[in-house]
């Protein structure tokens, strides 16, 4: 039998995420405990908090990180299975992302010239990316460890999709430290601060992942 057959008779023996799923919420809920932990006893909650949670904007970066997370979690959910593909979920994560990109330069466009730059920069986008990976590593070690277990075969791509995953869950908890609230800003810098963990998940994936 050749080596693509038995990858794909093993793929139809996996429970269609029966298990998988369960088991990253999970590890999504470990990591996201820890990096709420991280924003109390590090970063702080912003000035405004709990009042924030009245401010359109900060479910607009909630809701733009969660969906991110989602598509991360489908692509993870696929890649944890023999020959699985992720590319329904990457497909998603793109137009959300192409989405928030086209509200960014409408907001761009609309806004004094003057004014822009302070629009995009805000006062925390050297911190921002760091932060958000900061957070997002002890959910991607959880992710890595609960797909180790399984059957990924495209260990590079499985890396990459736990990056995602754990940098969408480590972007939502940030918006509890950060006070910034205009969509170029979010899709720049929280796009960033997502990014890391995808390509550090990328490059531990064949070694985190390999099977013993």
């Amino acid at each position: 039998m050749k080596t693509d057959d038995l990858i794909e008779a093993l793929s139809l023996d996996v429970a269609p995420a029966a298990g998988v799923r369960p088991r990253l919420a999970g590890a999504a809920g470990a990591g996201a405990v820890i990096a709420f932990a991280l924003v109390a006893l590090w970063l702080g909650f912003r000035p405004d908090y709990p009042a924030a949670f009245a401010k359109p904007m900060f479910w607009m970066k909630a809701i733009y990180a969660a969906l991110i997370a989602l598509g991360g979690f489908w692509c993870v959910d696929q890649l944890a299975r023999p020959a699985g593909s992720g590319r329904k979920g990457v497909t998603f994560v793109l137009v959300v992302f192409g989405l928030i990109c086209l509200a960014a330069l409408v907001r761009w466009f609309i806004t004094p010239a003057e004014d822009r730059m302070p629009l995009l920069m805000g006062q925390s986008w050297r911190v921002c990316p760091r932060n958000i990976l900061a957070l997002s590593l002890p959910i991607l070690a959880a992710t890595l460890v609960v797909v180790r277990r399984l059957a990924p075969t495209r260990l590079v791509l499985a890396g990459a999709a736990a990056g995602l995953f754990s940098g969408g869950v480590a972007a939502v908890v940030y918006g509890l430290h950060c006070p910034e609230s205009t969509m170029p800003f979010v899709a720049v810098w929280y796009s960033l601060g997502i990014s890391a963990p995808v390509v550090i998940g990328a490059v531990l994936g064949p070694w985190a992942l390999r099977w013993r």
